[in-house]
């Protein structure tokens, strides 16, 4: 009974908006629908607006991609002041064999028990996808690899990344660690957002250390279509995966694709979808900053209903051409009961494009709505009662 009831007042509580914009569902054709990646998740940053998705949620090896974790917590130690470019780590026996010149992996052949600069490491990381760099910060930072690798699923849970767990720091083959295109592409926003400096490093085409010339591992570099990061990886039987991210003309989007067959398609599929959502689409404003959305009925309050709005404009990256409106949907729980203050959060509107979703914004009440008179409330209540026993 509960359950139904939750069912029925969520039903009830949601509200179609008309937008004044045209778009609508893409095409088979436009949709790339002979898309050779088995998941995929492409948006665009400044809307947030979801381009493409299939099997965003399906989990998979990060591989090398593990390595943006391991990133993201060495960043937030740096601008915590927890570490500096120049705190030095000890090579210990496990990060050479493991990750250096013996392992026969992706290594910037730190000398055993020699100290390097954490600066020097990071750009190993990045630049070179070195796997002993990673091994010693690790060690370094956490006593052990797999306390750090505990801090990495720990940081992503506090990052929102659900699908996410890690085992390792380096992204070697390791039966714990899972991620998705979606948290992927989550946390490549967060680090090109939080840490601006640090992520131009991953465009650098190379580095020298220690007398040694290494160029950058990233392969979709070499695209010349405006990628300026942030890496790639291959897993034994689930294939090829990137992460890309690319800004043209002010236009930046975010790309995960996994299950590619070879680097050499993981290249042109990279290639043609960055390409197609660069050029396919363009950014449309569908309500102003604090411009009424909607509005959501109100029990036990002076005023039946309250007006929704939202501090930000809601904008939207839709097809340049196409025929179909997009709608949206405020979805808020019901029964929505007085009193209300003005900027508290009520609900969120979802936009669709056809039968995707391709946004969802929270929404706020654009006034106070006080408590309504006995004789009000005691209506409301009776209409609340009704509707619980239907």
């Amino acid at each position: 009974m509960r359950q139904s009831l939750r069912s029925f007042l969520f039903a009830a509580a949601v509200l179609l908006v008309p937008m004044a914009v045209s778009s609508g569902a893409l095409a088979d054709e436009t949709r790339l629908a002979d898309l050779k990646a088995k998941q995929i998740y492409l948006i665009e940053a400044k809307t947030g607006t979801v381009l493409l998705a299939q099997n965003e949620n399906q989990a998979f090896p990060p591989a090398s991609l593990a390595k943006l974790m391991t990133m993201d917590l060495v960043f937030e130690a740096l601008r915590k002041g927890e570490v500096s470019a120049a705190t030095n780590f000890r090579v210990s026996e496990n990060a050479w064999r493991t990750g250096g010149a013996p392992s026969g992996t992706t290594t910037m052949f730190a000398a055993l028990k020699s100290d390097v600069p954490l600066g020097d490491l990071i750009r190993g990381v990045i630049i070179h996808n070195a796997n002993d760099a990673c091994i010693v910060i690790a060690e370094g930072m956490a006593g052990t690899e797999a306390e750090f690798a505990a801090r990495m699923t720990a940081r992503a849970r506090d990052l929102g990344l659900q699908r996410s767990t890690f085992g390792n720091a380096t992204g070697l083959p390791e039966q714990e660690s899972r991620t998705t295109v979606r948290d992927l592409v989550e946390l490549a926003r967060h680090i090109h957002k939080t840490y601006p400096d640090q992520y131009a490093l991953y465009a650098q085409p190379d580095f020298t250390w220690n007398k040694i010339f290494q160029r950058n591992k990233n392969p979709l570099l070499a695209l010349n279509i405006g990628v300026d990061g942030l890496g790639a990886g291959f897993a034994e039987g689930y294939g090829f995966a990137a992460v890309a991210s690319v800004e043209r003309q002010g236009t930046r989007l975010f790309l995960a694709m996994g299950g590619l067959s070879s680097d050499k398609e993981r290249l042109e599929e990279s290639r043609r979808v960055l390409e197609w959502g660069l050029s396919a689409f363009t950014t449309r404003v569908l309500f102003a900053p604090n411009e009424v959305v909607g509005q959501a009925s109100v029990y036990g309050g002076a005023s039946a209903s309250v007006d929704l709005v939202t501090p930000e404009p809601i904008d939207v990256y839709v097809p340049s051409r196409n025929a179909e409106r997009l709608s949206g949907r405020i979805v808020y729980q019901w029964p929505l009961k007085a009193p209300l203050a003005k900027g508290q959060p009520v609900g969120v509107l979802r936009i669709f494009e056809g039968d995707q979703q391709i946004k969802e914004v929270p929404l706020q009440a654009a006034v106070d709505v006080d408590g309504g008179t006995l004789v009000s409330r005691a209506t409301d209540a009776l209409i609340e009662l009704f509707l619980f026993w239907l």
